[in-house]
């Protein structure tokens, strides 16, 4: 996961900003730190704690050998820097030029001789460097002056998964027009395979999976990018196991793409389409509980089920659904235990 492969070095030459970008980044899930040698910093005994001295990374583990860190700014430098690199220790790189096509050509170079660590500037330039040639670098510690950039880390990686989803099949029990609606597609930057889809549902206690749109119709070509959603009150599970609202997506925000009782990735949104259209609405009893989902009535809107994707065109009742059981209370996304009931 991309968090686990960042280590944050909050400012060297001021302590209080020091301890608080620690403080933020501890509340918003970062356990790796890179600090100068002499730093009064405090840590938790769990956190990871790296000692910056000179031109080597001291690692807090009894023995292990330092990590030498390297400046590159030039190809030739950047060759005798890997070629100096032995056979299953670790590199640490500094940019000072170009940083983009130079690590993908340092990966390339490794070819996993040993573990590449890079230097970032700001947290823009995390992504590129967990990224690059898909792989990216096995660790990229990065510069964070303030808490706000703290915030702005966290927004461009990824965090755990939700795990352990309790997937549940349930028996349609109605399913019937609604009118006309505004209904949300998500298109994603990465394509999606045709189990692929997300969880939506009208309540948080109960999300639906719809499939996505990698599989076409007669009259339509696949769009493996897409999920046609569901109508703009629903719920969608994000990557971080919150949920949120359809209507409050936006490019850039990370949702989880996810397999009936199989594996699940986060990928991102590219763009969010609203138009007015004819609605569904599926319903199921969960554990006495009635629970639905509001979807667009086309050929192309799959719900995953037992029998495999149907269209909600083709959907009837005694279908089994698939879809996941999650804690009912919730503020701002993030559950929480609270007496509430959603009808």
């Amino acid at each position: 996961m991309a968090r686990e492969r960042v280590t944050i070095a909050p400012p060297a030459d001021d302590p209080e900003r020091a301890r608080a970008v620690v403080e933020r980044a501890r509340r918003r899930g970062f356990r790796s730190f890179v600090v100068p040698a002499g730093s009064q910093t405090s840590f938790e005994p769990e956190e990871e704690v790296l000692r910056r001295d000179g031109d080597r990374i001291l690692r807090p583990t009894e023995g292990a050998p330092p990590i030498p860190v390297v400046r590159v700014g030039s190809a030739t430098e950047l060759e005798r820097a890997l070629r100096a690199a032995g056979t299953g220790g670790t590199l640490a790189i500094e940019w000072s030029g170009d940083r983009v096509i130079p690590l993908e050509n340092a990966i390339a170079a490794s070819d996993r001789r040993f573990e590449l660590w890079v230097y970032a500037g700001t947290p823009d330039e995390v992504p590129a460097a967990l990224g690059a040639l898909e792989h990216g670098a096995n660790r990229v510690l990065v510069e964070v002056g303030s808490p706000s950039e703290v915030d702005t880390l966290e927004g461009v990686v990824d965090g755990p998964l939700p795990s352990g989803l309790e997937w549940r099949s349930v028996t349609v029990t109605e399913i019937h027009a609604v009118g006309v609606g505004d209904r949300i597609i998500v298109d994603t930057t990465s394509l999606l395979k045709p189990s692929e889809g997300l969880l939506v549902g009208s309540a948080a206690a109960f999300l639906f999976h719809v499939a996505s749109e990698a599989v076409g119709s007669t009259f339509s070509r696949p769009r493996p990018f897409r999920v046609n959603a569901g109508a703009a009150h629903s719920y969608v599970l994000m990557a971080d196991g919150s949920t949120r609202y359809l209507s409050e997506l936006g490019p850039g925000d990370a949702v989880l793409a996810v397999e009936p009782r199989g594996p699940a990735r986060s990928v991102r949104v590219g763009r969010i389409k609203i138009e007015r259209r004819p609605l569904t609405v599926v319903v199921i009893e969960d554990e006495g509980e009635r629970r639905t989902v509001f979807l667009q009535e086309a050929e192309t809107v799959r719900l995953s089920t037992e029998a495999g994707r149907v269209a909600t065109t083709d959907l009837e009742p005694g279908a089994k659904a698939f879809g996941v059981r999650l804690p009912a209370a919730r503020h701002l996304g993030r559950a929480i235990t609270e007496t509430i009931e959603e009808r």
